[in-house]
């Protein structure tokens, strides 16, 4: 029997330290692609070239996974046996000369390929993921990102079955050959590595528009869908054109190819992929349609249609040297995204939800195992780090520049960064040399946020001296150990803050030594451990407010009462720390609740957080999105990061016990405003619209907590009555968490009518999955026997694996361990189809360490039987093995 902690073979570790750049480089590369379902045979022609300081004399080993090598020509001339070796994931010619030509011709089998990177078969048609090490399977090469070619693909397929065929570039040449089969072929002048290498080959239908540039390049925007979806694509194409829009005014990007094409496809393992001039999308990011899609997939298909045209330049033009360097062009293009968002729709409600993803989801990878700097130093599967460290972090790191330099100077940053390193590989020390030079300044410290690993704590503490009229402010900063830093450096931290007067005022900020007070809101640097930060002309005690917009990634720990925070919850005029103060209070409120549980004791409500969501209800008509958020209570997830060790039961029946008291206290108005809001008219994308369904359903939520026929029916009615999925969905949740007894029924009415329509589809799984339910476990291993659950899409498995590990943690983590049994077996069966998936189911089970000892006892037996199987993928086992360890 295997040793459950060793798989049979411990994959090997790549170090950030060990890069070497590589001894030959790939100029052009020219393929062809004849394309068949079960056996497409790729002819690839390599123009190669030995670097410089490299010997005639040193061996060129390209990568290669899962390939039938048919031939292999040098110069025209076929190579010898003795020539080359042929390696499970390589190919090595072992003394080639320094400037040659190499023809590989290759056999694939798109239609076996379950784990989707590479070239496989979706929905009918072909498409490719290259990103990360996807390339090698479909021929051999130098498939890293420092490497820079020029390509030119030929398509040949069917005419028939393929009558799309597409690749980066445009199209070149197009014709019927004497076979009848068609062939297109495209050229792309602009050098990339081969992760944005991508083809597509079809019967799909096109929806197109127009743009123009700034400087009058006519663009043909293109969006490729299958046959019936076409009324669900303007969405995406208005979204598209406003983000090029967008990127020319704030940073002067234009785009660069004569065609900009998207594919829509149902079988993908990320969100989308920014592939030059042709970005293939998981389909959830493109369709959508009042009746099918909410509030949220509209703003999502809005942003990440920005963010993957955007890496046009932070990410395309400009790559990263080695993966390694991730962040370079994921952590800018978020917070190129973020930007985007932001001005096109709420900017406080899009920072809550940015923060909100990092506290909940960044905090806790953080803490754990899995915890890694923004560079990391090593993996042993890059897809593994694929990681809100990587982008949400990576995101904050660069926020936190353009506070720091203003926008102004970090737009000159960003146009020396891209004038530059315009078609280079580079790191992410060149971006922030860019930042520097452009503006004069030093950010030696700041590098240290790449470096090192963990969220940095920082403490306050408030002196005031009323004879002086002095307020001080000290700051102190530490960030705790994490696997292999132990010792931690002090960060560049820029700290936003204001001043509130007790009467509701604030205060011009004025430090001390300086002549004159400055504006309402000031970012003082902390570089030190600890640092005094002293304001004059204080005429009283304030209430400071501090980190406002959330102006660094670190835990807050201030000597707020319950009075403070409700204070700031009316009076902050900044709205992410009037949004943050309540939520404060809120898992204030909640940690108590779970002591009470605990301890087996009376719940009550407490009149500071009952006083403060009556008076965010009366100001229901200021803002109606930041309302719904204000409105909102701290999720479970969230909470449990303020326990040593968490316990889901206690904090799940706190938080719903203090929902049903503040219902309860809060009928009338509750009822007032979903009957003010709730009234028929056109649908519209915009904050105002989207604002009142948001407060809308937050009120019917909480109505729903009354167990009353009124609220039951009223959600009933607008299932069934509703006009747009955001209403729908919305009340259907709240039935189904409700264990309502019309629940089932319901659920059947709104199957009969979605079962055609995937994503909606994914919806009707994912509430079930998601519902905190008596029987939860039961219902999930029935939801994945579903004549329509599919273990191979991987939106699907998101919708009930995903959803039940991360978003139903009362549940998941029942204390019999039958959640994590359950998880366990689908993680075995999903190793064998598709690992890079797999692999993130996983994370659930992580941070076993912070569960009750029997808890603790039941993840740790299933992680180590996913381990202990013969054959675990090294997604899988790099997971899984630093689980154990930490």
């Amino acid at each position: 029997m295997p040793n459950p902690c060793e798989p049979q073979a411990i994959p090997q570790v790549v170090h950030l330290k060990d890069y070497a750049p590589p001894p030959y480089r790939i100029e052009r590369v020219a393929l062809r692609f004849e394309l068949d379902e079960r056996a497409t045979v790729v002819t690839a022609r390599l123009d190669v070239r030995a670097q410089e300081e490299v010997g005639p004399s040193r061996p060129l080993v390209l990568d290669g996974q899962e390939l039938d090598l048919l031939s292999l020509h040098l110069d025209g001339r076929p190579l010898d046996r003795h020539e080359y070796t042929l390696a499970a994931e390589s190919l090595t010619l072992h003394s080639p000369p320094r400037a040659f030509a190499l023809e590989v011709v290759t056999r694939i089998n798109p239609a076996a390929n379950t784990a989707l990177e590479g070239l496989y078969t979706s929905g009918g048609n072909f498409c490719t993921q290259c990103e990360a090490e996807g390339f090698r399977k479909i021929t051999y090469f130098l498939d890293r990102p420092d490497n820079m070619s020029v390509y030119t693909t030929t398509l040949v397929a069917d005419r028939q079955r393929y009558p799309v065929l597409l690749a980066n570039g445009n199209c070149t040449e197009a014709g019927v050959l004497e076979d009848g089969r068609h062939f297109a072929t495209w050229y792309d002048p602009f050098p990339k590595p081969s992760y944005l290498f991508a083809v597509v080959a079809g019967d799909l239908a096109c929806v197109e528009e127009r743009f123009t540039t700034a400087g009058g390049r006519d663009v043909a925007l293109r969006l490729y869908v299958q046959h019936g979806n076409e009324d669900k694509c303007d969405h995406a194409l208005r979204s598209l054109k406003k983000a090029m829009g967008w990127d020319e005014q704030v940073y002067g990007r234009e785009y660069d190819l004569d065609i900009y094409m998207i594919v829509a496809v149902d079988d993908f393992n990320m969100g989308a992929m920014e592939n030059k001039g042709l970005n293939i999308f998981n389909s959830k990011y493109v369709l959508a349609r009042p009746d099918t899609a909410t509030d949220s997939d509209f703003i999502h298909i809005e942003g990440v249609i920005a963010h993957e045209y955007f890496h046009n330049w932070s990410g395309n033009r400009v790559t990263c040297r080695d993966w390694f360097q991730l962040s370079l062009k994921e952590g800018f293009t978020v917070f190129r995204d973020q930007q985007f968002t932001a001005d096109m729709n709420s900017a406080a409600v899009k920072r809550i939800q940015d923060v909100s993803l990092l506290r909940t989801h960044q905090f806790q990878e953080d803490a754990g195992p899995m915890s890694h700097p923004v560079r990391p130093e090593s993996y042993v599967e890059i897809n593994n780090f694929y990681t809100v460290t990587v982008y949400e972090k990576g995101a904050e790191v660069v926020r936190m520049l353009h506070t720091l330099l203003g926008p102004e100077g970090f737009r000159r940053g960003s146009d020396l960064y891209f004038a530059r390193y315009d078609g280079q590989a580079v790191t992410t020390d060149d971006f922030v040399a860019a930042m520097e030079e452009a503006n004069g300044v030093s950010l030696a410290q700041f590098r240290q946020w790449y470096a090192q690993a963990g969220t940095p704590e920082i403490a306050v503490s408030a002196t005031y001296e009323p004879a002086e009229k002095r307020y001080t402010l000290t700051l102190t900063q530490r960030t705790p150990p994490t696997p292999g830093q132990p010792e931690k450096l002090p960060l560049h931290i820029p700290v936003a803050l204001g001043l509130l007067m007790p009467g509701g005022g604030e205060l011009p900020l004025q430090l001390e030594g300086e002549s004159t007070g400055g504006g309402l809101t000031r970012v003082v640097e902390l570089t030190e451990a600890e640092q005094r930060f002293v304001f004059v002309n204080v005429p009283e005690r304030p209430v400071p407010s501090l980190l406002r917009g959330f102006s660094a990634p670190v835990r807050l720990q201030a000597d707020y009462s319950d009075a403070d925070l409700a204070f700031l919850m009316g009076h902050d005029t900044d709205p992410f720390n009037r949004w943050d103060a309540g939520q404060q209070l809120a898992v204030r409120t909640i940690l108590r609740l779970v002591g009470d549980v605990r301890g087996q004791r009376p719940l009550r409500l407490e009149p500071a957080l009952a006083e403060a969501f009556a008076r965010t209800l009366q100001n229901e008509a200021r803002d109606r999105s930041l309302v719904a958020e204000a409105l909102t209570l701290p999720d479970e997830a969230y909470v449990a990061e303020f326990m040593e060790e968490v316990d889901p039961t206690a904090i799940h029946q706190a938080r719903s016990f203090l929902r049903g008291a503040l219902a309860r206290a809060n009928a009338e108005a509750l009822w007032a405003i979903y009957r003010t809001l709730d009234r028929p008219g056109e649908y519209r994308i915009d904050a105002a619209a989207m604002g009142e369904r948001a407060l809308k359903n937050v009120c019917l939520g909480y109505l729903a907590e009354l167990d009353d026929l009124a609220a039951r029916t009223r959600c009933i009615e607008q299932v069934r009555s509703g006009s747009n999925m955001t209403d729908v969905s919305a009340a259907l949740t709240t039935l189904v968490h409700r264990e309502a007894p019309e629940r089932h029924a319901v659920l059947m009415e709104f199957y009969d009518k979605w079962r055609h329509d995937p994503l909606v589809l994914d919806k009707w799984f994912a509430i079930q999955a998601s519902a905190p339910v008596s029987g939860a476990v039961e219902e999930v291993r029935a939801l994945v026997q579903h004549p329509d659950f599919n273990l191979r899409n991987p939106n699907r498995v998101r919708s009930v694996m995903g959803v039940f590990g991360k978003r139903n943690p009362s549940r998941f983590h029942d204390p019999s361990g039958a959640g994590y049994l359950f998880l366990g077996d689908q993680v075995v069966a999903l190793d064998a189809l598709n690992p890079q998936v797999a692999a993130r189911l996983v994370e659930p089970l992580a941070h076993w360490r912070r569960y009750d000892p029997a808890r603790q006892a039941l993840m740790r037996a299933q992680l180590e039987r996913i381990i202990g199987r013969p054959g675990v993928s090294r997604d899988v086992y790099e997971v899984v093995s630093k689980s154990l360890e930490a």
